[in-house]
């Protein structure tokens, strides 16, 4: 416990340096480099913290889940840390004593799966006895994890009971309904259900595990260490995966454009009704990128200053809250438009919404509606980078989709050469109101009017 008290009273005078610095704190030299085991790593040297964070990606998230098996690869990712295998002499160690050993060193390891990617998460102070230890659990952990069948069955009972607790809300349904409709079969759109559930077994994780080798990692680290020790932690933590060249992953199909608008209209009785309209967006590698985040911000994604706050919540006081978001990966994440709002206002509150979004996709922003966004974008960049956590979650971004190494120190200047004609152009290629899902739980659902 004196460690990880240790990093939270390190950590402070470094977050209030980065806060002050400002936006020119974001020209943080990166380093990349491959290593024989083909294991890409990318670093940024942050030495005023006795500490590192390291994150591992690889192409195993939730977009290669079987159909019938919806689940598997955050299931799998989750229960690398209920326990591993004895090995070369160590012994195995079940969840309780994975996580003592954890605790004993002050430091992290652990693993989930999003969309895209399966991540593995680890911090440790950089003491170099402690980090050494730490390390070589992180690799024990990562590279033999031992998907104990007793404990899936007691995380199974337990996952979906939460899903059953889950499909009581409003907020559930709509999601699912809307995610299905705009995803239309694609794995972005997959559920995780009681019937999936029964269908994962232990041997599926390891089976779905063997993608999770040296070959296609990418590992980035934010601390205080220098390029041969983040090597060093790289290897070390990639040391007890397989060895093995690589083999192309098959392909996953892109995401279906909607040929027509689409309305679900589902019953509930709730005090709100809830609301979701949207269509598949764009992939992060698109050129629109910073357009498209400045254009949202106007729309809906700037809370009580957008569009569709102005016109839905303070001039007819449809909802307390209304947004919008893009959400871009490998594949077209979903535009979303979202609001609550009484069951007996349902009808208006959706209209006024597709018409603030056909409005805005056909005359684009004012000009100080575009100085405002980018006003605010630009002068909370800092906020982006204010802690070693942040850095490494720019970096892994930066690692994960390709991006140049100078991509923080350019975030303000190419926000700032965003004009209204690039935004307007970028919303008017990207979204097609009358092409859009509308769900609507617990009111009344509108036609799309043409």
């Amino acid at each position: 416990m004196r460690m990880i008290s240790l990093l939270a009273r390190c950590a402070l005078p470094a977050l209030v340096a980065l806060a002050v610095a400002g936006p020119a704190a974001a020209a943080l030299p990166i380093q990349k480099w491959q290593q024989p085991s083909g294991a890409q790593v990318w670093l940024v040297e942050s030495p005023s913290l006795p500490m590192v964070d390291v994150q591992i990606d690889f192409d195993a998230g939730d977009r290669r889940d079987p159909a019938d098996k919806a689940g598997l690869a955050s299931i799998t990712a989750d229960m690398t840390s209920k326990g591993i295998e004895a090995r070369n002499g160590q012994p195995a160690l079940d969840e309780n004593q994975l996580s003592e050993a954890w605790a004993d060193l002050g430091a992290s390891f652990g693993g989930g799966a999003g969309s895209d990617r399966m991540s593995f998460t680890f911090r440790s102070l950089t003491y170099p006895d402690l980090l050494a230890k730490a390390a070589a659990l992180g690799a024990r952990q990562l590279g033999e994890p031992v998907f104990p069948d007793a404990v899936w069955q007691r995380e199974r009972q337990r996952i979906a009971a939460a899903i059953r607790e889950a499909n009581t809300r409003p907020g559930t349904i709509a999601n699912r309904a809307f995610i299905q409709a705009v995803y239309s079969g694609h794995p972005y759109g997959f559920e995780t259900t009681e019937e999936s559930l029964a269908r994962i077994t232990v041997q599926d994780m390891r089976n779905f595990y063997r993608v999770v080798q040296p070959c296609r990692a990418k590992v980035s680290i934010v601390g205080a260490v220098n390029r041969a020790q983040a090597d060093q932690l790289a290897t070390t933590l990639l040391s007890r995966l397989p060895a093995a060249t690589c083999q192309p992953l098959p392909p996953v199909p892109e995401i279906a454009a909607l040929a027509a608008s689409a309305e679900r209209n589902i019953p509930f009785a709730s005090a709100q009704a809830h609301v979701l309209i949207g269509q598949p967006g764009y992939k992060r590698s698109d050129p629109d990128f910073f357009a498209l985040m400045v254009g949202n911000y106007i729309l809906g994604g700037g809370g009580f200053v957008s569009r569709l706050s102005n016109e839905v919540r303070q001039k007819r006081g449809l909802s307390y809250s209304v947004y919008s978001y893009f959400n871009p990966g490998l594949h077209a994440g979903a535009f979303t438009l979202g609001l609550q709002t009484r069951p007996d206002q349902a009808a208006q509150a959706v209209q006024v919404s597709r018409d603030v979004v056909r409005s805005f996709v056909a005359e684009g922003p004012t000009a100080e509606e575009l100085k405002a966004a980018k006003d605010f974008l630009i002068g909370g960049f800092a906020l982006r980078i204010d802690s070693n956590r942040k850095l490494l979650d720019n970096l892994s971004n930066i690692a994960w989709h390709d991006l140049p190494l100078n991509y923080l120190d350019t975030w303000t200047q190419q926000i700032e050469r965003v004009t209204a004609a690039d935004v307007k152009a970028a919303m008017a290629r990207k979204l097609q109101p009358d092409r859009m899902v509308t769900v609507v739980v617990g009111g009344a659902v509108a036609p799309v009017r043409q």
